[in-house]
């Protein structure tokens, strides 16, 4: 499946601006981003609902750009489940194959083989409404798989549910797509569910793609400052290039408001440049005395598995440290001296007038 340079615009306004991805048999995606991202408007021009000003939408490899929703062999889940209450649970899954003209015998075998599927064998009698919300999202999930669909597309079906249970929908759901080998590609605004989920997350701004990738690669090496800033936590302080760079090297940068520190550079960097650096908490470190960069300490906030340190740099500059349990473990007190410092090769250094 894919999009290739896809363009929508609602008037002046252009929701998506030239997205390209693709997305492999058997893969999970998810499209992530904020509200008005674009990610909800290139799912509904994948599923049919939208099309677009311009682009192509593939399926299969055959062109579906302007093929109405009901030919494309997608399955969809929606945020909200839309089941019948005057059906029961059986039926409910059974219902779209009663609209493709499948007998009877045929579609009430498939449809009890779903609720096997998604682990609610023995449900088929009952109604929906006797349903708790995580067994109503399973049977939104088996109705959209029962008839095989080429693609399934699922927007935002967790954010209904409560903390614990979306948590565990989350690895059912994954589980599950492995266990069928489904295309999936999934809408989120929680990046928490994007990392746990997807094979690869595509981040979209402002109807942009930033970056996609693996998790692991998302949160180690962000393209630009809008992905280090969306994904995960960041530390971000402003400074000027000591020497040209190309992408992937280290160099020294003097900070706005005084410290030197090193960093990997991003883009291509001519000396003197402006940049921007993004440097996680958890990789921020208490360093010896006088072996990093001198800091008041404004906070510290204890959480179990970690303790964030605010600190001052001065220059109404502040960063966040976290420390893992288990290291440092003692009572700080604000206003006291710490050092603070981190590897070069764990910090990014962007050109701060680039876009995202």
């Amino acid at each position: 499946m894919a999009v290739h340079d896809l363009v929508k615009r609602f008037g002046p306004v252009a929701a998506v601006d030239g997205v390209s991805l693709s997305v492999a048999p058997g893969e999970f995606v998810a499209l992530l981003g904020p509200s008005g991202s674009g990610k909800t408007t290139i799912l509904m021009a994948i599923a049919g609902f939208e099309y677009p000003t311009s682009g192509r939408v593939e399926i299969g490899g055959e062109d579906v750009t302007w093929a109405p929703a009901n030919k494309r062999n997608l399955g969809m889940v929606f945020q909200r489940y839309t089941l019948f209450p005057h059906m029961t649970v059986a039926e409910n899954i059974a219902f779209p194959l009663k609209m493709r003209g499948v007998a009877k015998a045929e579609r009430e075998r498939r449809a009890l083989a779903a609720l096997e599927t998604v682990r609610l064998g023995g449900y088929g009698g009952r109604r929906t409404n006797q349903l708790s919300g995580g067994q109503q999202q399973r049977i939104a999930l088996a109705r959209a798989i029962v008839y095989q669909p080429r693609v399934l597309l699922m927007d935002e079906p967790l954010s209904a549910l409560d903390k614990n249970l979306r948590e565990e929908m989350q690895l059912e759901i994954k589980h599950l797509q492995q266990q069928l080998g489904v295309t999936v590609v999934f809408v989120t605004h929680d990046q928490t569910e994007a990392m746990t989920m997807a094979d690869r997350v595509a981040v979209l701004d402002h109807g942009r793609l930033q970056q996609v990738g693996a998790p692991r690669e998302l949160y180690e090496t962000p393209a630009t400052p809008f992905v280090a800033g969306f994904i995960g936590e960041t530390n971000f302080l402003a400074g000027r290039a000591v020497a040209a760079a190309a992408p992937g090297e280290i160099r020294a940068v003097d900070l706005d408001g005084g410290g030197r520190v090193g960093a990997v550079a991003v883009d291509r960097l001519a000396a003197g440049t402006a940049l921007r650096i993004a440097v996680r908490p958890e990789r921020v470190r208490l360093a010896p005395p006088a072996g990093g960069m001198a800091a008041t300490l404004v906070e510290a906030i204890y959480a179990g598995v970690a303790t964030t340190l605010i600190a001052d740099l001065g220059s109404e500059r502040r960063v966040r440290a976290r420390l893992a349990a288990g290291v440092d473990e003692r009572q700080w007190a604000a206003g006291e001296a710490v050092d603070l410092a981190w590897r070069p090769e764990d910090a990014r250094a962007f050109a701060a007038d680039r876009a995202g």
